[in-house]
């Protein structure tokens, strides 16, 4: 874990649905313990494998997890966002992202926070052939030159190759410290 100071502020962690989002406990607590204010957003998928478990994400984090748009009228829940932190970030998402899909509320707060120009980081999780398709490193390129620090290959998550997936290993800290240095690096 690093040992640099994070701002304090208001960090949505964006979880979808790949096999680390079963141990999101431990983003939650890393990033607790560097002082996040942390807010759980789920991908509808990434919710229904945690649902028996969200009353008690609730009460870890202070806020309600959310996966699904609030009706019109109603009051956010949620503080706004300093940073976000997109963990584990499917090949899926990321190609929606980068296309500027906006049919979830993870998709929508992640497509609408490059426009807010908020520091974002992506820690993808996915497979080497699902890295291997030819729009996942375009889509990979469209988000970094949006300013999207995605962190992938040497610098962050190795796609993994069939039948070697470790969750459990999920490098939660690299992009933890993507987005507290983006942080610190803002005028």
């Amino acid at each position: 874990m690093t040992t640099s100071p994070t701002p304090a502020g208001v960090l949505y962690a964006v979880v979808c649905a790949a096999p680390p989002a079963l141990h999101v406990r431990t983003l939650i607590s890393q990033a607790q313990q560097r002082g996040w204010d942390t807010c759980l957003i789920l991908t509808p998928t990434a919710a229904r494998w945690l649902e028996t478990g969200l009353p008690e994400l609730a009460k870890t984090t202070g806020h309600p997890p959310r996966s699904a748009y609030k009706l019109p009228g109603e009051a956010d829940v949620l503080p706004a966002p300093d940073a976000i932190l997109v963990a584990p970030a499917s090949s899926n998402t990321i190609n929606k992202w980068a296309a500027g899909i906006s049919d979830t509320l993870a998709l929508g707060l992640i497509t609408e926070a490059i426009g807010k120009r908020l520091p974002m980081a992506a820690l993808p999780y996915l497979n080497k052939s699902q890295a291997a398709h030819p729009a996942f490193p375009r889509s990979v390129d469209v988000l970094i030159d949006a300013g999207v620090h995605v962190l992938l290959g040497d610098a962050g998550y190795e796609p993994h190759g069939p039948g070697q997936s470790r969750p459990e290993a999920f490098p939660w800290n690299l992009g933890l410290d993507a987005v507290a240095a983006m942080m610190t690096a803002q005028p």
